[in-house]
């Protein structure tokens, strides 16, 4: 397994799309041996793209919206061009098409604000051991009985993932949080930092939506894809130190599952909250 600063370090770099036109980028494979593109991935570079024309402006993300179109290829560059659609005096909003073999397989809305003073109110953190009281992911699923690919492995390795244990009383709904941080330091700006939050908010999430009707999410004849994210930046992240990850489903049907999450600080600072739609699809006899 990759060290993690080495693990950090790609992952950097991966994030990091290149300018390869005006208004036009590349973000580099995600892996050698083929696949599907992490969903988080994609949204992380789209983001980047929409934000490089705006550094130093003063104006950071503070919502995104995106629409998971096609499968994405992990062994082929994704393109991705930008639409300056509004730049206001205190917003701007950017639209990307994320592109590979000439077909969109994302599209994205971007939305940027300046930073402004006004009155303010957050939901609590709800009560969670800490994150040194958590098992480690490998753990956590070895202790559920659940296996995890070696790739999804892989692709976590720049981060220390910690899952809570679930609650011993019962819920109304479906619910899961997890403890996250880069497994080691990295350099780099506000932009950056909401960019790794964005490719981490895609961890688990639409799974919540699927614990009540399965043993896992590698379950065999379960098929589950992201079919549109959102996430709202409240705050720049921290994403060298330890954040919760809150995760629930209030509603699943029709082959589809629906989640929202809240992401704190360890002071219970909300940073972020986010929302996901995916298709949950039961497959019979290798059928889609």
């Amino acid at each position: 397994m990759t060290d993690p600063a080495t693990a950090v370090a790609e992952l950097r770099t991966l994030l990091e799309v290149e300018e390869i036109d005006t208004d036009l980028f590349r973000g580099g494979a995600s892996e050698e041996r083929p696949g599907r593109v992490f969903g988080g991935l994609v949204v992380a570079q789209a983001l980047a793209a929409a934000a490089r024309d705006l550094a130093g402006t003063g104006r950071e993300a503070h919502s995104l919206h995106a629409y998971f179109l096609r499968a994405g290829d992990t062994t082929r560059p994704i393109i991705y061009r930008v639409l300056r659609d509004f730049d206001g005096g205190s917003f701007a909003n950017r639209r990307v098409v994320a592109m590979q073999g000439g077909k969109p397989i994302l599209n994205l809305a971007a939305s940027f604000h300046r930073c402004e003073d006004g009155f303010a109110h957050a939901a609590p953190m709800a009560p969670a051991p800490a994150p040194e009281d958590c098992p480690d992911l490998v753990t956590a699923l070895k202790a559920a009985g659940q296996s995890f690919p070696r790739a999804m492995l892989d692709r976590l390795a720049a981060f220390d993932i910690r899952p809570v244990p679930p609650a011993s009383e019962a819920s109304d709904i479906p619910r899961q949080a997890l403890w996250f941080r880069l497994a080691a330091p990295m350099d780099g700006d506000d932009a950056l930092r909401r960019v790794v939050l964005a490719y981490a908010s895609d961890f688990a999430l639409v799974s919540t939506a699927v614990l009540p009707h399965s043993r896992g999410v590698f379950t065999p004849g379960l098929q589950i894809a992201s079919l549109d994210h959102a996430v709202w930046f409240h705050a720049t992240p921290a994403v060298d130190s330890w954040l919760l990850y809150t995760m629930d489903s209030p509603w699943a049907g029709h082959a589809r599952g629906f989640a929202r999450g809240s992401i704190y600080d360890r002071d219970g600072r909300l940073v972020a909250s986010a929302a996901q739609e995916g298709l949950c699809r039961v497959v019979e006899n290798g059928k889609s």
